[in-house]
């Protein structure tokens, strides 16, 4: 009977999951707008919209491949595919490796539509991201991409494909300063309503800092997706009486939840434990809870917190230390313009 009892509850747990699942499944259709007869601000149909962004995403894809990437009908496929090249949005162009086949690609016209498409996307995604704390952001990110590899799994009939582990590359590399500052300027816009004094103070820095990187005691790690960068942290070893500075630690919102950030920060501390600075010392800011979570689980301490103005808006600056292999004096408390770091 215990066992009856413990197999009923399971049931009933499985099934306020499942109905769960099911009513936010309904309510995110609803609220994308894909109970409309138009998507995306646009005047085509969810399944119109679909093929310019995948196609787009991918530069050029076969029919074949369209019938298999969103699960349609050939017939329909076809259909769509017709109606698309007649609008002007992909056309048909020769296949490298059959010349049997052809593949689609986006028109001018047709790149122009996706540049719209995607800025709709993304204004719908961060309003709503808005409401939502880190935490429940980096969880927001991880089920939905879990949640979709199952239903796609389900679907061909094959195990979940796990993500692709970022790489962690070391060294300055074209692009680094632009996309270090895109991604400060991109989150914290969002998260603390930081605008352009902002975005300047970090172009300003970021280019100060890797015109230094001669010193070997200066470094910078890049999480790459590809060629992409979407991922940075950097050691400032020029720091009062010899302590390190980390820096430039921010993460795109592709690589959150990945577990990219550990690996930068695992490796920017084993650099400065392999130089033998006495300390490392960061700035950051008040609120950030789950980058304060991942400092203080490699040993940082909060030492001191100031009211400071200089990101473009009044927060309540935090200092945090981690000593190192052998600690010596902790200078550098109370600077006036501490170093950008906004993890």
């Amino acid at each position: 009977m215990h066992i009856l009892f413990e197999v009923l509850a399971v049931t009933r747990t499985q099934s306020d999951l499942i109905n769960q699942v099911r009513s936010a499944s309904r309510l995110m259709v609803r609220e994308l707008g894909f109970m409309q007869t138009t998507l995306a601000a646009t005047d085509y149909s969810p399944s119109f919209v679909h093929t310019i962004v995948e196609i787009g995403d991918r530069g050029a894809l076969t029919a074949g491949e369209l019938v298999e990437l969103l699960g349609l009908e050939k017939s329909t496929v076809s259909r769509m595919v017709r109606k698309l090249i007649e609008a002007g949005e992909i056309e048909e162009i020769p296949h490298e490796e059959d010349a049997r086949s052809k593949k689609l690609r986006l028109t001018a016209q047709g790149k122009k539509t996706l540049r719209a498409i995607d800025s709709f996307a993304r204004q719908q995604v961060d309003a709503a991201l808005v409401y939502l704390t880190n935490e429940q952001q980096q969880a927001v990110s991880e089920g939905i991409a879990n949640y979709a590899g199952a239903l796609q799994a389900h679907r061909l009939g094959t195990a979940p494909q796990p993500p692709a582990q970022l790489e962690i590359a070391r060294g300055y590399r074209p692009g680094i300063i632009g996309r270090m500052v895109q991604m400060h300027a991109d989150y914290y816009a969002r998260h603390s309503n930081f605008g352009q004094p902002f975005e300047s103070l970090v172009a300003s820095d970021m280019a100060e800092l890797m015109g230094r990187l001669h010193n070997p005691r200066n470094e910078v790690w890049v999480a790459l997706d590809g060629q992409r960068i979407v991922g940075s942290i950097a050691i400032d070893g020029e720091g009062e009486g010899g302590e390190a500075i980390l820096r430039c630690f921010i993460l795109d919102d592709s690589a959150r939840g990945k577990g990219a950030g550990k690996r930068l920060l695992a490796e920017a501390m084993k650099f400065c434990d392999e130089q033998g600075f006495c300390a490392t010392r960061l700035w950051t800011f008040k609120g950030l809870d789950v980058a304060r979570k991942l400092y203080e689980d490699f040993g940082f301490k909060l030492e001191q917190e100031q009211e400071g103005q200089q990101w473009g808006a009044t927060v309540i600056e935090q200092c945090f230390v981690r000593p190192g292999p052998v600690a010596g004096p902790l200078n550098g408390v109370g600077d006036t313009h501490p170093p950008i770091d906004l993890a």
